[in-house]
């Protein structure tokens, strides 16, 4: 096994003490945020999680054998994981309901709500609010996550598909598909008459059973296994689709994520998921 280890910025000595901890044979440089440890000892995982904690690390142990080339589709949650934003709570602010919107939110992503009735008790908030909103969110409020389109582009040279599914809406899918390159994308229509919302989505909602079952619908088209699959989310309705994959990866995620998936990124952006792909 290999010991990746990634922070903004690793001591020396930090690195030393999880090399003596692992007996790992070498520290090799990835990249300036990235270090692996050869032939590190995976018995002492529960020492070495505890260790990189405390020194706001993040940490995790791959197969000395697996590449990216192993790998054929990404599979990628959209508010908070690809982007920095929530949507809905963005849209939300224009009508001056960011703060019951944003509540139901956290709700839904700690697992606290069921997701389709999260998402109809927001979007229902929303009624009446112009379709202009929606563009002036996307325009001025969208970012990518750091690391997003390094991800991409290491995705993208490894011949691996993408895949954006969202709880969220199609408006921004849609767009970041074309401005990214991405392959794939699913998400939720918001029901427009008249220049305004309706607060009602059009039909079925894409939940944490609707992502699942994307990521397994892609998976079959692309004739790939469950291992050569690689998901990320930072919600309990990404869980579903995160138990579908060979590679789970719970990005900035709730406590109820990062327990259930293969990897945890905290401390460093997106780019954190390569080095963990061999």
């Amino acid at each position: 096994m290999m010991l990746i280890v990634q922070g903004t910025d690793i001591p020396t000595p930090d690195l030393k003490q999880l090399a003596k901890l692992t007996g790992a044979s070498a520290v090799e440089a990835v990249n300036p945020t990235a270090f692996r440890l050869v032939r590190a000892d995976p018995g002492q995982c529960e020492a070495v999680a505890a260790f990189c904690e405390a020194s706001q690390l993040d940490c995790g142990w791959v197969p000395a054998d697996r590449r990216i080339e192993h790998f054929g589709l990404l599979v990628m949650d959209m508010d908070s994981t690809l982007i920095t934003i929530e949507c809905i709570d963005e849209i939300a602010d224009m009508q001056g309901l960011k703060p019951e919107v944003s509540a139901i939110t956290e709700a839904a992503m700690r697992g606290e709500i069921d997701f389709a009735e999260s998402l109809r008790r927001r979007v229902s908030l929303l009624e009446g609010l112009d379709q202009s909103a929606v563009q002036r969110v996307y325009d001025e409020r969208l970012q990518l996550s750091p690391g997003a389109e390094s991800l991409l582009a290491a995705a993208r040279a490894a011949g691996i598909r993408t895949l954006l599914v969202s709880g969220g809406f199609t408006f921004f899918t849609e767009r970041l598909k074309s401005r990214l390159g991405l392959d794939y994308t699913a998400a939720n229509t918001l029901e427009v008459a008249e220049g305004k919302l309706t607060g009602r989505v059009l039909g079925d909602v894409v939940d944490a059973q609707g992502k699942a079952d994307w990521l397994n619908r892609v998976r079959t088209q692309l004739g790939l296994d469950k291992e050569q699959v690689i998901a990320i989310g930072d919600g309990a309705n990404d869980l579903k689709m995160m138990a579908e994959a060979g590679v789970s990866i719970a990005y900035r995620a709730k406590p109820v994520v990062r327990a259930k998936t293969s990897y945890a990124l905290n401390q460093v952006g997106l780019e954190g998921v390569i080095p963990l792909l061999g």
